[in-house]
């Protein structure tokens, strides 16, 4: 009997199941990998926004790590809320040398604007999480915490990609989706060489709690089956669109994007 994928998410819980592990754990199941996960922290979180967080010690999420990782092995590795400096530097320290794809989304807001990343962390982040990165996928919010380089429009989305690609990911994916007036949702993969521009009809659904987890997870999965990068962000990228298309509402507030769209 083959094997799935075998996809490790470090991340935070998402207690509404919107976003965060659990959002990564459906996007693996969709894709056909087999999801794992590493737990970096507990939020009380609904439609309407985070409540409560509450921050596992970083011995308990370097003991998950190893758990899988000794024994079940990886394909490839996705992290999402890391929230603080000692939390950063630990993942950062079980990615260096890992020898599998990694996919790090640098969380930093939640979709209601709660803060998810302590502003004393993003120089670890800069330092020691990105340089381990295959792909990092900041959206325009996370670009201008992290670099300062603030856009407005496509024309800046160059040099976004270029400022974060400045602290050593092999690639980078820059995504638009926040851009206001704009008729499609643009984001843009580049390594620095090659640039590669994907671009999908903007929906209009303000129900796209865990689009961020969604994506560098449906990523994290393409690149575990062998995937070139930009091939694996294209395929990502429609999965997402798809989900974004479907969002549902659920409680008083924004509610999530359908991860099981394509079996509906």
């Amino acid at each position: 009997m083959s094997i799935p994928p075998r996809v490790l998410t470090v991340a935070g819980s998402d207690s509404g199941g919107g976003a965060g592990i659990q959002a990564d754990l459906k996007t693996l199941l969709a894709l056909g990998a087999h999801g794992m996960s590493v737990i970096t922290a507990v939020t009380a979180q609904n439609s309407l926004g985070v409540h409560g967080v509450w921050e596992l010690p970083a011995e308990a999420v370097t003991a998950q790590f190893r758990a899988v990782a000794d024994d079940i092995g990886l394909d490839a590795v996705k992290t999402g809320m890391l929230s603080s400096p000692d939390l950063v530097r630990t993942v950062a320290g079980l990615l260096d040398g890992v020898g599998v794809p990694v996919v790090v989304d640098p969380v930093g807001v939640s979709k209601h604007g709660d803060t998810l990343l302590a502003a004393e962390a993003l120089d670890a982040v800069r330092t020691l999480l990105l340089p381990t990165a295959t792909v990092a996928t900041p959206n325009l919010d996370e670009v201008e915490q992290l670099t300062g380089v603030r856009v407005t429009g496509e024309s800046g989305m160059r040099a976004a990609a270029e400022a974060v690609l400045a602290y050593g990911p092999r690639w980078v994916l820059v995504k638009g989706g926040h851009l206001p007036g704009t008729g499609s949702a643009a984001d843009l993969l580049c390594d620095g060489t090659e640039e590669h521009w994907f671009r999908a009809v903007r929906h209009d659904n303000r129900h796209t709690h865990g689009t961020g987890c969604t994506l560098a997870s449906a990523v994290a999965a393409e690149l575990a089956r062998g995937r070139a990068v930009p091939e694996a962000v294209g395929r990502a990228k429609a999965y997402v669109t798809g989900a974004i298309a479907g969002g549902f509402a659920l409680g008083g507030g924004i509610g999530p994007v359908d991860h099981g769209w394509r079996n509906r």
